[in-house]
């Protein structure tokens, strides 16, 4: 063992998110690696972005994490129509006291599940920057901490549909993680028509962890050990996002530093206190892809998406790995 972490610590960590891990699959059938890559996202401190078709279970998903934890959960259903104020909160003049109270609104709670982020219009999206930043509200120059831990799971559709307003890159850059749900299979499907409902909050999960245990894992993670040659790993596949003609710009220092405490994340989940090259490998697309745009024009975003996945596999398979 390493001397960040204690082995007694690890096994207790790992009982922890298999609890989580077993009472997620309780309604997310067939998605191991999906879960896997979320409790990797929770456990890294990010924030997560589930872009896929409607209907193949972003809500569920979220929602089974949240009610798997006991900590505070709450949904923004994202519209055209939303305002910022609706997001963050507001201040309301008390004529009881004669002074603004701040009311607040639904980012402050544990989890936040923002659903169809990509509906609401930019001035309402930018509404989560500095929430999704510093863990804080600040409205009339006074500053509200939301409380830890704080995970902002936000799903949305593909750009391509109508009535969607892209994300900008600032906003692409605060999460940590984007991922795809996909379509399950027949035999997956099969379980969820025989015992799923429509309304994703009719879902009946109690809670197997604590709010202090979510920040104990969050804690422990990041003494997880990388060792030298794997730090000089992550850095010559973020180089060579730089050198490659392919991107319009390559990953910045943030996206290097989100793979390595990814990493971290990832080594936990799966009862280590090290990293090894294979947690690196398995979260360049989920961390990276989102952050990188092609340098040629594409009117699809879809194909845009697998263009950028397919040249991150490539550049990480020219790389050689650390032994």
């Amino acid at each position: 063992m390493s001397d960040f972490v204690q082995g007694g610590q690890i096994t207790e960590a790992k009982q922890a998110l298999d609890r989580l891990r077993t009472n997620m699959r309780v309604t997310i059938k067939g998605k191991d690696n999906v879960i896997e890559q979320v409790l990797t996202c929770l456990v890294a401190g990010g924030h997560l972005l589930i872009e896929d078709l409607p209907g193949v279970g972003k809500t569920t998903l979220a929602y089974s994490l949240a009610r798997s934890m006991d900590c505070a959960f709450s949904r923004i259903q994202f519209t055209s129509d939303l305002l910022p104020g609706d997001v963050t909160g507001v201040a309301i003049y008390d004529e009881t006291i004669k002074e603004f109270i701040f009311k607040k609104g639904p980012v402050f709670a544990n989890v936040v599940l923002a659903d169809e982020i990509n509906r609401a219009t930019p001035k309402t999206q930018s509404a989560l920057l500095e929430v999704m930043d510093r863990a804080r509200v600040t409205v009339d120059g006074e500053a509200h901490a939301v409380g830890t831990p704080f995970m902002v799971f936000a799903t949305q559709n593909p750009v391509d549909y109508e009535g969607t307003f892209p994300l900008p890159e600032s906003q692409m850059d605060r999460f940590l993680m984007r991922l795809q749900m996909g379509y399950p299979l027949a035999a997956d499907e099969l379980d969820i028509l025989r015992t799923a409902r429509l309304a994703y909050d009719s879902i009946a999960l109690n809670p197997v962890i604590t709010r202090g245990d979510v920040l104990k894992l969050q804690a422990l993670a990041q003494q997880v050990f990388v060792e030298e040659s794997v730090l000089d790993y992550i850095l010559k596949i973020v180089a060579a996002t730089r050198t490659e003609a392919e991107f319009k710009a390559g990953a910045s220092v943030r996206g290097g530093l989100a793979l390595k405490v990814a990493a971290q994340a990832r080594a936990l989940v799966n009862g280590r206190d090290f990293v090894v090259p294979e947690d690196v490998t398995e979260l360049v697309g989920p961390v990276l892809a989102h952050r990188l745009g092609l340098a040629r024009q594409t009117s699809d975003a879809l194909e845009e998406r697998r263009a950028v996945t397919a040249t991150l596999r490539r550049i990480v398979t020219s790389l050689p790995t650390p032994v």
